[in-house]
C-alpha cells in the first residue's frame, strides 16, 4: 500500500512516501505556505498525484503526553485532508521527530538553507517510517 507521511507545519510541511510494498519511505517535497487551507489544497494534490492510499500525519503530543494546541492543530488538519481526499488520516505519535531528523542532518553535514529546506520532509520520512515499522510489527504477531 503506499502510504503518504505528512509532517505539518505553519510556514513548512514535509511529505514523504512509501513504495507498495512499504519497504522504503523516501522524502517528497516540502510545501512552503503559511495559508492553513492552501496548504491543505497542496497535500491534497500530492495525495492524488502519489496515489497514496493512507496518509499518515505526526501528533506531536507534548513530553508528558498531553494534547496541546500544535497537536490539536494537526488533528484538524488531518481530519480536513481526510474529507478533502477522501483517504484515510491515522495521526501518528511524532514525539522528538524534528529533533532526529537535525541529527540525521548533522551525520550527514547537512547545514545551512539547505538543511531549513529539507528538514522537514527528513521528519515527515522518519514519521513514516515509524508507522511502517508498527504495521510490520502487527502483521508479524
Amino acid at each position: 500500500m503506499k502510504i503518504m507521511g505528512v509532517d505539518f507545519g505553519d510556514s513548512r510541511t514535509g511529505l514523504a512516501i512509501c513504495d507498495k510494498s512499504e519497504f522504503l519511505a523516501s522524502p517528497l517535497t516540502v510545501i512552503h505556505e503559511y495559508n492553513f487551507d492552501r496548504c491543505l489544497e497542496k497535500t491534497a494534490e500530492y495525495v492524488k498525484s502519489e496515489k497514496a492510499e493512507l496518509i499518515v500525519v505526526g501528533f506531536p503530543k507534548n513530553m508528558n503526553n498531553t494534547i496541546g494546541e500544535r497537536a490539536e492543530k494537526c488533528t484538524l488538519f488531518g481530519k480536513r485532508l481526510e474529507e478533502l481526499t477522501g483517504v484515510t488520516v491515522v495521526m501518528w505519535d511524532e514525539r522528538c521527530t524534528t529533533v532526529s531528523a537535525h541529527q540525521y542532518l548533522n551525520e550527514t553535514n547537512v547545514r545551512g538553507k539547505k538543511r531549513k529546506n529539507v528538514v522537514d520532509a527528513v521528519a515527515a520520512v522518519i514519521i513514516l517510517e515509524s508507522y511502517l515499522g508498527y504495521r510490520k510489527n502487527m502483521r508479524e504477531q
